[in-house]
C-alpha cells in the first residue's frame, strides 16, 4: 500500500516538474519518480530502449544534491580559484595541444571569429583539454536534481529530456555521457539545451558529438561564443593601474557589475595606450586593492559560459599565457595565496604522512581533505579554516 502511494506521488510530483525535496527521500521515492521520467521521456519522442537504459538504476546522490547549492566560483577566494585553474601544468599542456589542433583551431577562428587562444582555454578550464569530463553519469545526476533537488526541478526536468534525445539520435553513445552534477557534458561542457542549439558537426561525419570528436568541440565552444557577442576585432580586456580617487567601482564589491565606465586616467600595466572608442567596464574582483582590469564585451561572452567574474578571468589568463603572454603584473591581496594541483596533491601526501588522514591523495580538496586541513591548522595554532594553503603546507613540512 505504501509503495503505490509513494508511486502515485512520485508521478504526480514529477509529471509537473517538481521534486520531491519537501517530501522524505527514500530508495521507493526515488524509484518511482524515475519510472515517470521514462514516461514522460518517451512521449516526448525518446526511443524506449535508450529511456531504459539511461535511467534504470538511478538512485539518490547525496554528492549531485550537495553540489547544487554550493559552487566553488562563488565561495572560493579568487586566488586559490585562479591557483588551481591556472597552474604551469594546464599552461604546458595547452601549448601542447596548440601545437597539436593548429589546423583545427586555425579553420575555427576563420569561420567563427573567435580568438582560438580562448577556444583553447575554455577547452583546458572545463575538462583539462579532454582529459577530464566530470564524475557524474548524466542522466542519473538530473535525475536527482528533478527528484531530489530543491529548486529549478523543472528546467533539469527538461535537460533530462533533451540528454535522452541527443542519444536518441545517435549523436552521442549512451555510455560516455559523463559529466557535471549539473547535466553540463562533454569535453567543452555543454548543458544538453545548449547542445541542441549551439552544437555543430565540425568534423563532417554527420553528428555532433562533443565527448569524442576535438573539432565538434571546439568548434561548438567558439559558435557559443559567437552567439554570445563575442567579436573577433576586440580583446577580451586589459590589466589597468587605478588613479586614487578614480570616479568607478569602489571596490566594496569583488565583482562590479559589467556597465561601462569612463577610461580617463587608466593605463595599461605595460604602460600601453588605451584605445578611446574602446567601450568596456572596470572590475576589481578582488577588491580595491587586487588587480584591475578594463574587460570588453567579449568578457561579458566569456562570462556567458559561465556566470562567474573568477571563471571569465581564468579563460582570460589562461588565453594569455598559453599563446606566450604574461601573467598578471598586480599579485592578489594576500601573504597566503592559492596552491596548484601539483602542490594539493603534495598538501594531501603531507596530511596522510602526518597523521591526518584524508585518503588517496588526487590533487581534488573534499570534504575529506578540508577536515584533515582543520585538524591540522588546529593542532599548529592556526586560525581554523579547512583551506589548503601556503600556511598549512609549510606548517606539515613542504618545500
Amino acid at each position: 500500500m505504501q509503495r503505490t502511494v509513494l508511486k502515485k506521488l512520485a508521478g504526480l510530483i514529477c509529471g509537473a516538474g517538481v521534486g520531491l525535496a519537501g517530501a522524505t527521500i527514500n530508495a521507493q521515492a526515488i524509484e518511482s519518480c524515475v519510472a515517470s521520467l521514462k514516461k514522460q521521456a518517451i512521449s516526448a519522442g525518446v526511443k524506449p530502449e535508450i529511456a531504459e537504459r539511461m535511467l534504470s538504476g538511478a538512485t539518490y546522490d547525496e554528492k549531485v544534491i550537495r553540489f547544487s547549492t554550493s559552487q566553488p566560483e562563488y565561495k572560493t577566494e579568487i586566488w586559490d580559484y585562479m591557483a588551481f585553474l591556472v597552474d604551469a601544468e594546464r599552461i604546458k599542456d595547452g601549448e601542447k595541444n596548440l601545437r597539436k589542433h593548429k589546423r583545427t583551431l586555425s579553420a575555427i577562428e576563420k569561420r567563427y571569429g573567435v580568438n582560438r587562444h580562448v577556444v583553447l582555454a575554455v577547452w583546458g578550464i572545463e575538462s583539462d583539454y579532454g582529459q577530464f569530463r566530470g564524475d557524474f553519469y548524466t542522466p542519473h545526476a538530473l535525475a536527482n536534481l528533478v527528484c531530489a533537488g530543491k529548486r529549478r526541478q523543472k528546467y533539469f526536468r527538461g535537460e533530462l529530456i533533451k540528454t535522452l534525445q541527443i542519444a536518441s539520435r545517435g549523436d552521442v553513445p549512451v555510455r560516455d555521457f559523463k559529466g557535471s552534477w549539473a547535466g553540463a557534458f562533454g569535453q567543452t561542457q555543454f548543458m544538453p539545451s545548449t547542445y541542441n542549439s549551439l552544437a555543430v558537426d565540425f568534423d563532417g561525419d554527420g553528428r555532433k558529438d562533443l565527448v569524442n570528436s576535438v573539432p565538434d568541440a571546439l568548434a561548438s565552444t567558439a559558435n557559443f561564443l559567437k552567439n554570445a557577442g563575442w567579436r573577433d576585432s576586440r580583446p577580451w580586456g586589459y590589466e589597468v593601474k587605478v588613479p586614487k580617487g578614480y570616479n568607478g567601482p569602489s571596490g566594496r564589491k569583488k565583482n562590479a557589475s559589467l556597465s561601462t565606465w569612463g577610461k580617463r586616467g587608466l593605463t595599461k600595466v605595460d604602460g600601453g595606450r588605451l584605445s578611446g572608442k574602446l567601450e568596456a567596464a572596470l572590475i576589481r574582483p578582488a577588491g580595491a586593492n587586487g588587480p584591475a582590469f578594463l574587460v570588453t564585451r567579449n568578457f561579458r561572452a566569456l562570462r556567458s559560459y559561465n556566470a562567474s567574474t573568477s571563471y571569465g578571468l581564468a579563460i582570460a589568463l589562461l588565453s594569455e599565457l598559453v599563446s606566450g603572454g604574461d601573467p598578471f603584473k598586480t599579485p592578489w591581496p594576500t601573504d597566503n595565496p592559492g596552491l596548484s594541483r601539483a602542490q594539493r596533491l603534495e598538501l594531501q601526501k603531507l596530511l596522510n604522512k602526518n597523521g591526518f588522514n584524508v585518503g588517496a591523495p588526487d590533487g581534488k580538496v573534499g570534504p575529506a581533505t578540508r577536515a584533515g586541513i582543520r585538524k591540522a591548522e588546529a593542532k599548529y595554532g592556526m586560525p581554523v579554516s579547512g583551506r589548503p594553503s601556503w600556511n598549512v603546507y609549510y606548517a606539515l613540512g613542504g618545500r
